[in-house]
């Protein structure tokens, strides 16, 4: 079926359309087409994964696949950057817990295949584009921030992109149609609706409604409100046209994607916290490296600002680079001095999980994970997301940009977006109280970091917030996504009122 002349009502003009069909035929004589061809896959135990989730990782095979894991819900993915895997995460984490096997679908980790070459080759350029956004303030401001608002916003946008995942469907094969599939990027979600798979969810990603998330065909799952009704109308995505709406059996507002392990103990979690504040302990800043690998000066100045409180003991730092060694490298050059305060713990996954418990359980605050700097680094991708979901729950600040990470249930400090439709995830947080507004500056985001410091009763709000949004549901989107991709009733929606 052509999903891409008529979306959701609106049709399609032919001009796009042949855009779309250059870039797809661009694509296969760059990557090769491998439509017939007849790859099998095989689900195999993972380090990290199968014993946080229980999850199994879906990697090519010389054998066709047999029945899969009783249970088994897909968890259809890419890696770019690391949002999505932190989103599929909190799928697999919610999946689990409620008894279900994930099945990590990751259409990135297929080299052979011309899909994972297309994504590949599409993640290079918006790496490269990230990176230089931040160096270059006229690229940033009449060609990066409008294509990520308004560019991927338009409906023809989302024409071209359901071509190019037609590209995508040969790594399917061997998956029965009616498993139940969640998809955390719209590629995956393509992908499986053009193989025909029954049961399929779009977990869409941030709070600024764009036609590059859109999947006819897929349940559309949204964090926020105001997502919901942008996308329901199509608001914007064709400048001031009025387009025909999507239906309601096409959209569902579920509520904040998050592991069940964090919304299990939010309120212990923040009971620690406020303990930490009203007691005068060392605050605890955990800042996060995203894969795109882009704002280092930024993040530099940031450390610099905490430094003296750090030798003051008033605050420790956590810093976690993924798995960019050489990120370490860059900030011994632009803060002299940094080594000497610091403790490196790179790929050592066991001693990175045994830290964050110590952290999370040391009430007295005596331990080595109040003091200093402690930065963490592993070459495996999942070590090198998931150390930062481990240290959410001990840390008491977290510095981010507002991408996904704007969603989690912990105090947070949102530092300059790196794309404009992250701007969003920013106004979500300071609107439910568990975050700041976006800081315009790096001056003003040091400034509040220093005011964290000065004021706790900022952090003693924050954390109050997050434990009324528990109770109000505003966290349970992962349980949500788990249901309707296995078609269960579901109860206990954030909507407002409801």
């Amino acid at each position: 079926m052509d999903r891409s002349s008529c979306i959701f009502g609106n049709i399609i003009d032919k001009k796009t359309l042949k855009k779309a069909a250059a870039q797809q035929k661009k694509f296969l004589k760059k990557f090769g087409d491998d439509r017939n061809t007849p790859y099998h896959l095989a689900a195999i135990d993972n380090d990290v994964l199968t014993p946080a989730f229980g999850a199994k990782v879906l990697v090519l095979s010389k054998e066709p696949m047999g029945a899969l894991p009783e249970k088994s819900i897909i968890i259809g993915n890419i890696r770019m950057g690391f949002g999505h895997y932190r989103i599929s995460m909190a799928m697999a984490s919610a999946a689990h817990a409620m008894g279900y096997t994930p099945l990590w679908l990751d259409l990135n980790s297929f080299p052979e295949t011309t899909g994972t070459k297309i994504i590949g080759y599409q993640n290079q350029l918006y790496s490269m584009a990230s990176r230089l956004s931040q160096k270059s303030k006229l690229f940033n401001k009449f060609f990066w921030d409008p294509l990520n608002t308004e560019g991927f916003k338009r409906l023809t946008y989302n024409a071209g992109d359901q071509k190019t995942a037609e590209l995508m469907t040969p790594i399917l094969h061997d998956l029965p149609r009616e498993t139940p599939y969640i998809a955390t990027h719209v590629w995956p979600s393509q992908a499986a609706v053009h193989a025909g798979f029954t049961q399929v969810v779009n977990a869409i990603p941030d709070n600024w409604a764009m036609g590059l998330h859109l999947s006819e065909g897929a349940l559309h799952l949204v964090q926020t409100p105001s997502s919901y009704l942008a996308y329901r109308t199509l608001k914007g995505f064709a400048g001031d046209e009025i387009l025909k709406p999507m239906s309601e059996k096409d959209i569902c507002y579920a509520g904040h994607y998050m592991d069940d392990e964090m919304v299990a103990n939010i309120e212990s979690d923040c009971k620690k916290r406020l303990s930490r504040v009203q007691n005068g302990k060392p605050l605890r800043f955990l800042l996060t490296i995203g894969g795109a690998g882009a704002q280092g000066d930024y993040f530099a100045s940031l450390i610099r600002t905490l430094l003296p409180f750090i030798r003051e003991k008033k605050a420790a730092l956590y810093l976690n680079i993924g798995d960019y060694e050489n990120v370490w490298g860059m900030f011994k050059a632009k803060i002299p001095g940094i080594e000497n305060m610091s403790l490196t713990h790179f790929n050592d996954w066991p001693f990175t999980k045994q830290f964050a418990e110590n952290a999370l359980n040391d009430e007295n605050c005596a331990g080595e994970e109040s003091f200093g700097i402690h930065v963490f680094c592993h070459k495996d991708i999942f070590a090198a997301v998931y150390a930062t979901n481990l240290l959410i729950r001990a840390c008491d600040v977290l510095i981010t940009k507002p991408s996904e990470l704007a969603f989690y249930p912990v105090p947070k400090l949102m530092i300059q977006h790196v794309g404009g439709h992250e701007c969003w995830g920013a106004i979500r947080a300071a609107e439910v109280g568990d975050g700041t507004s976006e800081c315009p500056t790096v001056d003003y985001a040091n400034f509040m970091l220093r005011e964290f410091i000065a004021s706790p009763d900022l952090l003693e709000k924050m954390n109050h917030a997050i434990m009324a949004n528990k109770r109000a549901g505003i966290y349970n989107g992962a349980y949500h996504a788990v249901e309707k991709a296995v078609g269960l009733e579901t109860s206990n929606y954030a909507w407002p009122g409801k």
